[in-house]
């Protein structure tokens, strides 16, 4: 996630949002517009993009607004794309937020597998080509998001929650905070800011009692708040994290994801996550929290039940 123009609008006047909404194929953007006209945009999909900046030069309407924009938009350009986004601000106060999902290669490939669609770069290929294309294409437009969504590991359900979470209406703080636990061995979220290992904390996968357990269950977390260093390493993640993110919000910052990663995502990340999640919503920071191992497990299902082709 990426910071927004210094005049980001106030997310308590939700008709000030435009967000752009974009990712490669299958990576569940038509579930992202559904949703967001769910609670209250006004989404238009797919429209030409020759025609986005007619539109964006309206009168801005009361509501707020949601453009989804992929490949298959007719005179697709990642050029004009580009333009559009750089330009950021198209009416006072109301700049152009991109809301970009992003998913692996590995996980789109099997979604076009198992729903025998076709990828629309690749209509007489394979998708892996296909996939491949749409992510160099879309390379510039990645780098520009102010909000990335990872949806490799997600349900449709859990994708509709997440986007509720950010773009519904809010109050209190304007910066939302999202918090992750991780597994080292399966490599880093996408999208983080911040990070921090767990790694030197005691593990209680080596407790045959606690292994089976995570580190949201009150015996984890006791175990893992008993390591001598616990206690010092939480006071100061979190008086960090509390110095920051006030300057993180005057800077104009709309969203800041912090991580927490151990070796198999399941007890020590999971207790640090819960525990500054915890703390920060008790403190009025606007906060989701995602725990990616333990959604992962026994879970196949894509964000979306076809691909966005």
């Amino acid at each position: 996630m990426s910071a927004e123009s210094e005049s980001r609008p106030d997310p308590q006047e939700p008709h000030n949002r435009i967000v752009l909404v974009t990712g490669p194929s299958g990576s569940g953007r038509s579930t992202a517009i559904r949703t967001l006209e769910d609670i209250g945009y006004e989404a238009i999909d797919n429209m030409p993009l020759s025609l986005l900046p007619l539109l964006l030069e309206r009168p801005h309407p009361d509501k707020p607004l949601a453009l989804g924009i992929d490949v298959r938009n007719r005179d697709f350009s990642t050029n004009a794309l580009i333009e559009v986004i750089d330009r950021s601000e198209w009416h006072p106060g109301v700049p152009l937020q991109v809301l970009y999902l992003d998913c692996r290669a590995e996980i789109l490939q099997r979604r076009f597998s198992e729903t025998r669609r076709r990828h629309p770069l690749a209509p007489d290929e394979s998708a892996e080509t296909g996939i491949i294309r749409e992510f160099d294409l879309l390379a510039p437009v990645r780098a520009r998001a102010d909000m990335l969504i990872d949806t490799s590991d997600m349900s449709p359900h859990d994708l509709r929650a997440e986007l509720e979470r950010w773009y519904g209406p809010g109050d209190g703080h304007s910066l939302a905070v999202s918090v992750h636990s991780f597994s080292y061995k399966r490599g880093l979220p996408r999208g983080l800011d911040m990070i921090f290992d767990c790694r030197f904390l005691r593990n209680p996968y080596w407790q045959p009692a606690l292994r089976a357990l995570d580190g949201r269950a009150s015996e984890v977390a006791a175990y893992v708040g008993d390591d001598p260093l616990f206690t010092e390493f939480r006071r100061q993640v979190t008086e960090m994290i509390a110095l920051l993110l006030p300057a993180y919000e005057t800077e104009g910052k709309a969203y800041l994801s912090i991580g927490f990663g151990c070796t198999g995502g399941q007890h020590r990340s999971v207790t640090m996550a819960e525990t500054l999640a915890a703390t920060l919503a008790k403190d009025g920071w606007q906060v989701s929290i995602r725990h990616r191992e333990l959604e992962r497990r026994g879970r196949a299902e894509a964000p979306d039940d076809t691909p966005d082709v």
